[in-house]
């Protein structure tokens, strides 16, 4: 199982907000390149960095051009130029997320670096971008971000709550060809209040699908009840605010995702 350290950026800094709320903000760090160079010193296998300007519609739009194309690294918003040097300097791939609504969005992470993207509000509204997304790059280089509340799908930053529940969209995703997605309790987002273990695990059964778990992952022993359930869809688990805060020590989560 893989761990997945989080970068969460907002105007290019690396902080961490309760239940997503944008008055509930802690900073971790002013550079993430320096954030994500610890993880990849701790064995990090793969980043988990996270866009919650473009989320929130608070960032300036995304260039048409690549910087190889003339656009300036000035000219991109504050988060992608963080993602563009973490890509750089990092020998880590990287899933990135956060306000992807367009296929121009979509390829100019890409381009600057990301490994794999996270689609998650525009994965439910316009379908057909999912799918041409997933014909151009494949199924593992694509996912869908399946975040919930009390089970419902909630979208555009966590601020509107659909009528779905978490396993009717998942069903619908893989109906499409999505083979991962990421699962996230809102409640439990930053709170420290432990992870919806019962909750992601049953989408899994439900729907087929590769989970990675995010929300609210506490304790190690979180982790061992999750690696226990790897054979039924359980791919990985993202961990925030307990690493930040020395909750958890990375090097102890990644051998308790080994199951060591």
């Amino acid at each position: 199982m893989i761990i997945y350290p989080a970068i969460d950026l907002r105007q290019g800094r690396c902080v961490r907000l309760q239940q997503g709320r944008k008055d509930q903000e802690t900073v971790y760090g002013e550079d993430p390149v320096l954030v994500a160079r610890r993880w990849a010193e701790e064995g990090a296998e793969w980043l988990h960095v996270v866009n919650l300007d473009g989320a929130f519609q608070d960032q300036a739009a995304i260039p048409d051009r690549a910087p190889s194309d003339g656009v300036t690294n000035d000219a991109l918003p504050p988060n992608l130029r963080a993602l563009q040097a973490i890509a750089t300097t990092v020998p880590l791939p990287i899933q990135f997320g956060g306000g992807l609504r367009s296929w121009t969005d979509i390829v100019r992470v890409f381009e600057l670096g990301a490994r794999r993207v996270i689609l998650g509000t525009v994965a439910l509204e316009n379908p057909e971008l999912l799918a041409q997304a997933l014909a151009w790059y494949g199924a593992e280089r694509m996912a869908v971000g399946l975040d919930a509340r009390d089970g419902w799908i909630v979208t555009h930053g966590w601020l509107k709550t659909t009528t779905l529940q978490a396993w009717e969209l998942g069903l619908r995703m893989r109906e499409m060809g999505v083979g991962r997605v990421v699962h996230t309790d809102v409640a439990r987002d930053g709170m420290l209040a432990g992870a919806n273990v019962t909750a992601s695990v049953e989408l899994a059964r439900r729907t087929g699908l590769r989970v990675i778990v995010s929300g609210g992952v506490a304790t190690l022993e979180e982790i061992r009840q999750l690696r226990e359930h790897v054979g039924e869809g359980i791919e990985g688990a993202i961990i925030g605010r307990a690493l930040y805060t020395g909750d958890i020590r990375l090097a102890d989560a990644i051998q308790a995702g080994k199951g060591l």
